[in-house]
C-alpha cells in the first residue's frame, strides 16, 4: 500500500509540473532561509552558555541618576567583589576582570603588539569555564607577575618552545616580568568577552583600592545552587548605605540621604551571565553587544517566510482542486475510505517537502557565506549531520502542515457530484485563498516598509552634520610607541603641504577612543556633583576637528593660566545652570588619580558635537588641556596615497619594530552602525526573498485562475472585449486583495518601525510617503507577476475554448 502511495504521489507531482515547480521552489527558499535564521538565532541565544556554572553566574553593574543624567555602566568599584563575598553567604565566589586593552610586549628586545590583556583574580577560572592545555588553573594566577596565554599567543611569542617558565615583558610596566604558568584554549565565539592573555590580579596597586569613587572592575558572582538573584539584588541598596554613603559624605559633605532628596540615586544590579549580551544596555561592554529585537525581528521573518510557502501550497492545491476532483471521485467509488486519501495527499505533501530540503541544502550551502559575512558570524556548514537532521525535521512539519488543509478538503469531495461534474465552487475556500493571499502582502508590505525606514534613517546618519568634520581626517592609535619622537613626528607631518593640521589626542568622537570619567560641581556648590565624560587634548584638537566655538576661546599656548582651564560643550553648560554665560565661572574636579580636587576656570564653550553613537544623546562633556598619545591629522584630498607612503617612510625611520597602521575617521564612524547597516542588509535580502515567494504564489493561482475562466475570456473576446480589458478583469480581483493587505500592514509596520526608531535619539520621523511607495512597490511586483498569465490569457484563440461547448 505504501509503494502504492509513493507511486500515485511521484505520477501526480510530474504530471502538475508547474504546480510541483512552483511549490518546489518556494519551499525551498522558505526553508533555506527559515533554517539560516534558526540557525543565527540558536548562536545569539547560546552565547556564554558553555559556561559550566553559566546559570549560577551573575555581572553587578552600577546605575545612578545624577542630577538628571543617567549612568549605566558594567563595571564597579575595586572592593565590590570582597564585600559581596564577605557579606552575603549566598555569594560562593566573586570575581573581578580588569581590561588593559593591547599593550606592547616585549621580548628577546623584540616588540610585539598582537594580543589582548586582561587582568583577573586569582579565582576566575573557578567561575568561568576555560580548557587548559598547560598548567594548573586553580593557583596559576595566584601569585603577582604571573599570567596565562591562549595557544595562539604562545606560538606567536615562543614558536615551539615550552612555554611555561617564560617570561613577558609589558612597557607599561616598568621593568616587571610576567612569567608564564599556563596555556589554554581560545574562548569559543559565543563568549561576551574574548582576551589572549590573562595576568593575575595581585599585580595591580589599584586592585587593594578601597574607594567606591572610581568603577573600572568588571565583577561577577557565582551564587549558591537554585538560588534567585533577584533576592541579592533587593539587598544591594545596604551595601550602597554601608560603604559607599560615608565616601560620599568625606567627598561632597552631605550624606546620602541628602544626596538622594536632591533627586539623585546611586545602586547595583545584577544581570545573569547569559543575558548580557542580548539584552545590556550598559557602556563600557568589554565587546560590542547584540540586541535581543533582531533575534525576534528575524525569527518573525522566518516564521512568516515558512508561512507564505506553505500558503502558497495551500492556495495552489485548492485552486487547481477541480483537476483531482475526478480522481477523487473514482477512488470513493472503488472503496477508498476519507483516511486513505488523507494519507495520499498528506504523502505527496511530504514528498514534495523533502525535494524542497534537498534544494535548500544547496541553498544554504552556497548563502551561507554569504550571511556570515554580512552578520560577522561563523555558522557551520548545512552539510553537518547536525542540520541536515535538524532540516529533514523541518522538512517533514512543512508537509505535514502545508499538506494537512488540501488533504482533508480534496478528500471530502462526493463522488456522486464529482462523476455528474456537479462540483459547486466552495466558497469557504474561495475565501480562505484570499485570506491567505491577504496575509502573504500584509507580511511583503510589512518588509518592505521596513526596508524602506532602516535604508532611510542609516542615510540620514550618514548625512547627519555631527557638529565636527569627519572627513579626511586621519587617526594614527598607536603613535605612542614613538614615545619622545611623537611631537616631533608631527611636526614633520606639518611640513608637509598635503597636512592641514593635527593634535595630540588619544580621544576621538568616532570609534575606539580612551574614555575618562570626572566628578565635578559648580562653583564650589557640592550639591551638584555631576560625572562627565572629559577630553584630554592640546590646543589644537578643536581646530583639527573642525569643530566651532560658541562662547570664549580655545587652548593657546600663550596662556600658561589655560592648564586649569577647561572647554565645555553647550550641554555641560545648559546642565550646570550656566546657559550662554559659562565664561569664567568655576568647575571643581575631583580628581580620582591624586585623590584630590582641582579648581577649573571655564575659558569656551565648543559647540555640541555626537561623541557617542546616535543611538545615545549628547551627554556633558569637557576638555582639558593635557595631551595624551594618539595623532589626528587633517588632510587635503588630493594625492592621499602619496602622503600615506610619505608617512610610512617617516614612521620606519624612527625604528619601532611595529607597522604603521591608520584609519579614516569617517571609516570610524560607520563602523559604529555596522550592525544596523549589516541588519539591515540582510533585511533587504530577507524582504526580497519573501516578495519572491508570495509573488511564486500569485503567479500560480493567477495561471489557475486563467484556466478556470477560459470559456468567460472566450465568450467575453467574441462579444468584443480588448485585451487590456481581459487582463484587467483578470487582475483586479488580485489587486483588491493587495490593496486590503497595504491597509491593514500600514498600522502595524508604523508601530514596528517606530518602535525601532526608538533606540536612536536622533532619528527620522516616518513620512506618508514610505507607505506610498511600499504600496507602489507591491501593486508594481504584483501586476508584473499576473501580467504575463493575463495577457497570455486575452491573447488565446477564443474558438480553441468555446470549441467544446
Amino acid at each position: 500500500m505504501l509503494k502504492n502511495y509513493f507511486k500515485t504521489a511521484w505520477r501526480n507531482l510530474v504530471k502538475n509540473k508547474s504546480f510541483s515547480l512552483i511549490n518546489i521552489l518556494g519551499l525551498s527558499v522558505g526553508i533555506s532561509v527559515c533554517f539560516i535564521i534558526m540557525m543565527y538565532v540558536m548562536d545569539e541565544l547560546s552565547y556564554d552558555r558553555f559556561n559550566k556554572n553559566a546559570d549560577r553566574i551573575v555581572r553587578i553593574s552600577f546605575k545612578a541618576n545624577m542630577n538628571g543624567g543617567k549612568i549605566n555602566e558594567a563595571s564597579v568599584m575595586p572592593p565590590t567583589a570582597q564585600t559581596l563575598k564577605y557579606d552575603y553567604p549566598e555569594v560562593e565566589i566573586a570575581t573581578r576582570l580588569r581590561d588593559y586593552g593591547i599593550p606592547k610586549v616585549i621580548l628577546n628586545d623584540k616588540k610585539f603588539n598582537a594580543g589582548r590583556l586582561a587582568f583577573v583574580d586569582a579565582n576566575f577560572f573557578s567561575v568561568f569555564t576555560f580548557q587548559f592545555l598547560q598548567g594548573d588553573p586553580a593557583n596559576a594566577l595566584q601569585l603577582p607577575n604571573t599570567i596565562v596565554i591562549t595557544e595562539e599567543m604562545a606560538k606567536t611569542y615562543f614558536g615551539n618552545q615550552d612555554p611555561i617558565g617564560k617570561t613577558l615583558k609589558f612597557n607599561n610596566d616598568g621593568d616587571d616580568l610576567y612569567k608564564v604558568k599556563g596555556v589554554f584554549k581560545k574562548l569559543p565565539s559565543n563568549s561576551h568577552f574574548h582576551f589572549d592573555m590573562l595576568a593575575s590580579m595581585a599585580s595591580l596597586p589599584e586592585a587593594k583600592s578601597t574607594s567606591w569613587m572610581q568603577s573600572n572592575f568588571y565583577t561577577y558572582l557565582l551564587l549558591q545552587k537554585g538560588y534567585d538573584y533577584k533576592k541579592l539584588e533587593a539587598k544591594l541598596p545596604d551595601m550602597v548605605e554601608k560603604y559607599m554613603g560615608p565616601q560620599i559624605m568625606q567627598a561632597m559633605h552631605i550624606s546620602l540621604s541628602q544626596f538622594r532628596t536632591k533627586g539623585n540615586e546611586l545602586g547595583f544590579v545584577l544581570q545573569p551571565l547569559t543575558d548580557i549580551h542580548l539584552h545590556s544596555i550598559n557602556s563600557f561592554e568589554l565587546e560590542p553587544s547584540g540586541d535581543i529585537k533582531y533575534v525576534y525581528i528575524f525569527g518573525a521573518i522566518a516564521i512568516f517566510m515558512l508561512a507564505i510557502a506553505c500558503i502558497n501550497f495551500i492556495n495552489l492545491s485548492t485552486a487547481s482542486a477541480s483537476k483531482r476532483a475526478k480522481e477523487v471521485g473514482v477512488r470513493k467509488v472503488l472503496g477508498s475510505g476519507k483516511w486513505e486519501l488523507v494519507k495520499q495527499f498528506l504523502l505527496e505533501s511530504v514528498l514534495l517537502a523533502f525535494m524542497a530540503i534537498l534544494i535548500s541544502i544547496v541553498f544554504v550551502q552556497l548563502a551561507l557565506p554569504v550571511f556570515n559575512s554580512l552578520s560577522g558570524k561563523n555558522l557551520q556548514s548545512a552539510l553537518r549531520f547536525k542540520n541536515i537532521t535538524s532540516l529533514l525535521l523541518l522538512g517533514l512539519f512543512v508537509g505535514i502542515v502545508a499538506g494537512i488543509y488540501p488533504a482533508f478538503f480534496l478528500s471530502s469531495f462526493q463522488p456522486i457530484a464529482v462523476l455528474k461534474n456537479k462540483l459547486r465552487r466552495n466558497v469557504k475556500s474561495l475565501s480562505l485563498r484570499s485570506s491567505l493571499v491577504v496575509f502573504q502582502f500584509f507580511i511583503s508590505v510589512c518588509l518592505i516598509v521596513g526596508t524602506i525606514v532602516v535604508s532611510q534613517q542609516m542615510k540620514f546618519i550618514q548625512n547627519k552634520k555631527l557638529g565636527y568634520d569627519k572627513e579626511q581626517l586621519l587617526v594614527i592609535p598607536n603613535s605612542y610607541l614613538l614615545g619622545s619622537n611623537e611631537k616631533v613626528f608631527k611636526d614633520e607631518l606639518l611640513k608637509d603641504p598635503r597636512v592641514v593640521n593635527a593634535t595630540v589626542s588619544a580621544y576621538r568622537p568616532a570609534g575606539p577612543t580612551n574614555s575618562n570619567n570626572s566628578m565635578l560641581y559648580p562653583d564650589g556648590d557640592e550639591n551638584k556633583l555631576i560625572r562627565t565624560l572629559r577630553y584630554d587634548v592640546d590646543e589644537q584638537y578643536i581646530p583639527t576637528l573642525g569643530m566651532s566655538m560658541v562662547a570664549g576661546r580655545n587652548f593657546s599656548k600663550d596662556m600658561s593660566t589655560d592648564s586649569s582651564g577647561v572647554i565645555i560643550n553647550e550641554t555641560a553648560a545648559n546642565t550646570f545652570g550656566w546657559g550662554d554665560k559659562a565664561i569664567g565661572h568655576t568647575l571643581t574636579w575631583m580628581n580620582d588619580n591624586s585623590g584630590g580636587k582641582l579648581s577649573l576656570h571655564v575659558i569656551g564653550v565648543v559647540k555640541d558635537f555626537n561623541f557617542k553613537s546616535l543611538h545615545e544623546a549628547i551627554t556633558p562633556l569637557i576638555m582639558v588641556l593635557q595631551p595624551e598619545s594618539g595623532l589626528i591629522v587633517k588632510i587635503k584630498t588630493a594625492d592621499v596615497a602619496g602622503l600615506l607612503s610619505s608617512m610610512k617612510q617617516a614612521w620606519a625611520s624612527y625604528k619601532t619594530e611595529e607597522p604603521f597602521t591608520y584609519a579614516f575617521m569617517d571609516d570610524l564612524y560607520n563602523n559604529t552602525y555596522l550592525a544596523e547597516q549589516k541588519s539591515g542588509t540582510i533585511l533587504n535580502i530577507f524582504a526580497a526573498l519573501t516578495i519572491f515567494v508570495a509573488c511564486l504564489g500569485l503567479f500560480g493561482l493567477a495561471t489557475y485562475t486563467a484556466e478556470q475562466r477560459t470559456k468567460e475570456i472566450g465568450i467575453r473576446k467574441v462579444l468584443g472585449a480588448s485585451v487590456s480589458q481581459v487582463t484587467g478583469m483578470l487582475s483586479k480581483d488580485f489587486l483588491k486583495l493587495i490593496l486590503i493587505a497595504c491597509v491593514l500592514a500600514f498600522p502595524v509596520a508604523w508601530w514596528a518601525m517606530n518602535n525601532w526608531l526608538k533606540d536612536f535619539a536622533y532619528r527620522i520621523h516616518i513620512s506618508v510617503w514610505v507607505f506610498v511607495l511600499a504600496t507602489v512597490a507591491v501593486i508594481v511586483v504584483a501586476l508584473v507577476t499576473i501580467s504575463y498569465q493575463a495577457i497570455k490569457a486575452a491573447l488565446a484563440n477564443p474558438v480553441k475554448s468555446l470549441r467544446t461547448e
